[in-house]
């Protein structure tokens, strides 16, 4: 059975998701490792912010391509945590501007991304529970 649940999880949307999470954890980590080493006093919480969301997105990503029992339950974790990160500091961006002198992932319902930060947890939860099943 755990084979039929990696399989599930693994394939068809699963893999679409995979390499959607593994760009975005390349592109927040390099970014952040560029903001963090070269200008961290210009916005640090802004910065931290970014890195924070590197790790979330690096943690789905190995938990979807794991696609283990356990890994879908760190994978459901870090998507509720990503959906409360992308709505809260994509609030926050929008009221207190003064906060985020510099944009992260997550700012302003993640638009520099094309929304693709505050739809993808809603897709990799949708995911989750349509292949659980199976």
């Amino acid at each position: 059975m755990p084979d039929n649940l990696q399989q599930a999880t693994r394939t068809g949307f699963g893999r679409f998701l995979i390499a959607v999470y593994a760009v975005f954890a390349v592109a927040a980590t390099s970014r952040s490792i560029v903001q963090l080493t070269t200008r961290f006093d210009d916005a640090p919480v802004a910065y931290l912010l970014s890195a924070f969301a590197a790790v979330v997105y690096i943690v789905a990503t190995v938990g979807l391509a794991r696609a283990t029992e356990a890994s879908r339950r760190v994978v459901t974790v870090s998507c509720i945590i990503e959906l409360v990160g992308v709505i809260g500091i994509g609030t926050l961006s929008y009221i207190q501007p003064q906060d985020f002198p510099e944009p992260t992932v997550w700012s302003h319902f993640g638009s520099g991304y094309v929304f693709i930060p505050v739809v993808l947890p809603i897709a990799g939860l949708w995911w989750l529970r349509k292949t659980r099943q199976l």
